[in-house]
């Protein structure tokens, strides 16, 4: 318990010294006058929300999980609620929302709330001057610099050009202290973006492209991953990665070869991370991604080529007809990275068409630390969990807060993927994440049939060595002889209509599509049905689901259970599912 106070005392001294220096220089950059106008700008490649954008205008203000009605209000004049919340609006990826609206009213408030931001930050004031909030604010700034500069008068023009110049500057100095990973990259592409447009700036620019290609070679894998396995977060670098690339050559510049290596690695992974309905697998705190944000990414890249064999970044990928199933099978993130990573080795997703079928419950951070934790847990995942316990067990919760850190105390050290036959089809998996607590390893075997049509499972739930039945037999006795009481659990899609079938024996699982899918086991364990959540990006509160659970104990040195999800009844062939689907409405 010391030497973990003494840890939390010395990362709250490097939060405390960082924040000192961003603040000096910041104060600094705020004194020069560099920049006047751009020698060229790059083309604007970020994409925005169209109805987030009329949700703005209309004056609801929906970030980081919460929802401020301020009409008539500058943005910077509301309540801040959380932390989060304030660093959403600092970042300004909003203007990428107003900037897809595009009319009058969008235009007057992008300029009102950015030259709003210069008067009262501007001289380097306010929790915005960091180094990976920068880079995300000079990218939007300079994307939408016309929006921005429409009808403005010259004083306007020479401050916020000015404003641009200073961030430049701060960045130049400070992007050393974001933390590896996504902040250091934003850093490092906006610096890279704002010494290629700004005038005076240019001396920056080869620099930071230098250290861009470093951080490429130290943070991506040679798989195509990244530390994290978060797979939104992924595509996130690699889109800052395409954009700093396009913005290099548009200048009549080369991109680093560990540069354009980077990217070559961390297309195909994406590909194989990617559902049949277009969204991201949502694990290790990662959403879908951002509508049409992985096509164009993909399309910027210009890398073609096939899915990458074995796993990618960890996961590995079924796929048949127009189904897909991709499994988490790789340990959970350590060290640093750990800070949203989930105990969800073994969990999978299955997503038929467009239509996602069996999810996890996803990252719970924007709903506050409570839902944050209960995220990250194994039962909030489509997999096999012994009661009372995750696969993983996590360290103190530290994880929330600009700078905190969150470390599993222990994770599973054996975790493997052996395919089956066709390992696009049919693969087995295990871990030993339970070893430790009740010496019992976890096996899960997936076989998709070559339609798409049938999932067939089986778990095993199994003592596999002397000493391991040794501490099962320890247990059991310590139970009462009652056995180890555990569950498998498949979340569904808060859009799937399940009910109980056969008197109790199966689910029945529709889909917006039209699809019918039936859920049966092989009796070992008991079925209900029960309540879930699915915890998303962009809503006020969790959207309630159901999830199908089996419930059985582990009475002897092993216990096994088959189960099946096969299509019943496939989408009419007059409809094919393609209505286009509205823009989500908070339940």
């Amino acid at each position: 318990m010391a030497g973990r106070a003494k840890l939390d005392g010395q990362d709250r001294t490097r939060g405390r010294v960082a924040l000192t220096r961003d603040r000096m220089a910041a104060f600094f950059a705020a004194r020069s006058r560099p920049a006047t106008g751009f020698v060229s700008q790059p083309e604007p490649r970020t994409i925005g929300s169209h109805a987030r954008g009329k949700q703005l205008i209309a004056g609801n203000f929906l970030f980081a999980g919460y929802l401020i009605e301020g009409p008539g209000l500058s943005i910077w004049d509301l309540a801040m609620p959380a932390p989060s919340f304030e660093e959403a609006l600092q970042g300004c990826a909003w203007l990428d929302d107003l900037s897809a609206v595009g009319d009058r009213a969008a235009r007057e408030r992008a300029q009102a709330w950015v030259f709003d931001w210069i008067a009262r930050f501007g001289k380097g004031r306010g929790p915005g001057w960091t180094p990976d909030l920068t880079g995300r604010r000079l990218i939007r700034l300079i994307n939408h610099a016309l929006l921005l500069l429409n009808g403005q008068e010259r004083a306007a023009a020479d401050a916020f050009f000015r404003s641009l110049g200073q961030q430049t500057i701060f960045l130049a100095k400070r992007w050393r202290s974001a933390s590896p990973g996504l902040p250091r990259f934003e850093a490092l592409t906006g610096l890279i973006y704002a010494g290629l447009s700004l005038t005076g700036m240019e001396r920056h620019a080869g620099p930071a492209a230098t250290a861009l290609a470093t951080e490429c070679r130290d943070q991506i894998d040679v798989q195509g991953g990244i530390p994290t396995r978060n797979p939104e977060e992924l595509l996130e670098v690699f889109t800052l990665l395409t954009w700093a690339a396009a913005a290099l050559r548009g200048a009549g510049r080369t991109p680093a070869p560990a540069h354009l290596d980077a990217i070559e690695r961390i297309a195909p992974t994406l590909r194989a991370l990617r559902h049949a309905d277009g969204g991201l697998a949502r694990f290790h705190g990662g959403g879908r991604g951002l509508e049409g944000r992985l096509d164009q990414a993909l399309a910027a890249s210009e890398v073609r080529g096939p899915l990458p064999e074995g796993l990618a970044m960890g996961f590995a990928r079924l796929h048949a007809g127009r189904s897909t199933v991709i499994v988490d099978a790789a340990s959970p993130p350590r060290g640093e990275a750990s800070a949203n990573a989930h105990a969800s080795t073994l969990a999978f997703e299955l997503t038929s068409g467009r239509r996602p079928l069996i999810v996890n419950c996803g990252s719970g951070a924007i709903f506050g630390r409570d839902w944050h934790r209960a995220g990250r847990a194994t039962v909030s995942h489509s997999t096999l969990a012994i009661e009372g316990f995750s696969s993983a067990r996590l360290g103190p919760d530290r994880m929330l807060g600009r700078g905190a850190r969150a470390y599993f105390e222990e994770v599973p050290s054996d975790v493997w993927a052996r395919p089956e036959g066709d390992p696009a089809r049919h693969q087995l998996f295990g871990h030993n994440g339970y070893v430790p607590t009740h010496g019992m390893t976890h096996l899960r075997e997936l076989d998709l049939s070559p339609d798409g049509r049938m999932l067939r499972g089986e778990d095993t739930l199994g003592a596999m060595t002397q000493a391991d039945r040794r501490s099962f037999e320890t247990i059991f006795q310590a139970e009462g002889l009652r056995g180890i009481p555990f569950k498998i659990r498949f979340h569904l899609h808060p859009e799937a209509d399940a009910r109980l079938d056969m008197g109790g024996a199966a689910v029945s699982v529709a889909l917006k599509s039209g699809e019918l899918w039936v859920f049966r086991h092989d009796g070992t364990a008991d079925l209900t049905l029960e309540p879930s959540v699915y915890l998303e990006s962009g809503r006020l509160r969790p959207r309630p689901s159901l999830q199908i659970v089996l419930s059985a104990r582990v009475l002897d040195y092993a216990c096994q259970i088959g189960w099946t999800f096969a299509k019943a009844q496939d989408t009419p062939a007059a409809i094919r599912d393609t209505r286009i689907d509205g823009p989500d409405s908070d339940p």
